[in-house]
């Protein structure tokens, strides 16, 4: 399979990368130096060069992430949700835009958001963050009713937070309860290509039951 890994730079994509390289499969990983994903023709060229030598993708997995946060609602800072909806949103719609038509040639193709429990659960000093994911979230049902009648499917994840051994290392006191370690995350991703695709299509799978 050809698997594009977007934010393939951090320690999550690195291990999402990981999991399909050694299970055999053509990760294309995209880190910030790469390609600037808010750059909208820049992303159409990185899939008219996937398009050009492989003719598809069978998995697009967007990993860029960040979070902002501020004491209290009333402190919220619109600058941080200027820099959220950057991060979250637009590069998702770059993405999704672009790949759409490449995922809908593949027989059983994946695109995968890792979205959080922030979403349905609003902290008043998480307002940006949390609107943020209930936007992209949004948008990628979107796709997957663009991806309806194809071998294709859009999923969301949620998680509450993820961890990596870094993380651990640095707080080797803290517990990390309820978080989802990256190697999880790409085990179910992995996964998600054992289901069919049309009962995957849409679905909010949440990784913290």
């Amino acid at each position: 399979m050809i698997i594009l890994v977007t934010g393939a730079g951090g320690p999550t994509g690195q291990a999402v990368a990981g999991y399909f390289r050694k299970n055999g499969h053509t990760v294309l990983g995209v880190g910030r130096d790469d390609v600037d994903l808010l750059d909208r023709a820049a992303v159409q060229a990185l899939a008219d060069r996937i398009s050009a030598e492989h003719g598809h993708v069978d998995g697009v997995v967007h990993l860029v992430g960040g979070w902002r946060g501020a004491k209290s609602f009333a402190e919220t800072s619109l600058d941080d949700w200027d820099a959220l909806h950057d991060l979250l949103i637009r590069t998702l719609q770059h993405v999704s835009l672009a790949f759409e038509p490449l995922l809908r040639k593949s027989q059983n193709g994946r695109f995968v958001i890792v979205s959080a429990k922030a979403a349905e659960h609003p902290t008043a000093g998480g307002a940006p963050y949390a609107a943020a994911k209930a936007a992209a979230e949004a948008w990628t049902l979107a796709l997957a009713d663009a991806l309806k009648d194809t071998g294709s499917a859009a999923v969301i994840l949620v998680v509450k937070a993820l961890v990596n051994d870094a993380m651990r290392a640095a707080r080797p006191d803290a517990r990390f309860t309820g978080f989802t370690d990256v190697n999880t995350l790409a085990e179910a991703i992995g996964d998600l290509y054992d289901r069919p695709a049309a009962q995957l299509n849409g679905t909010r799978l949440d990784l913290t039951q």
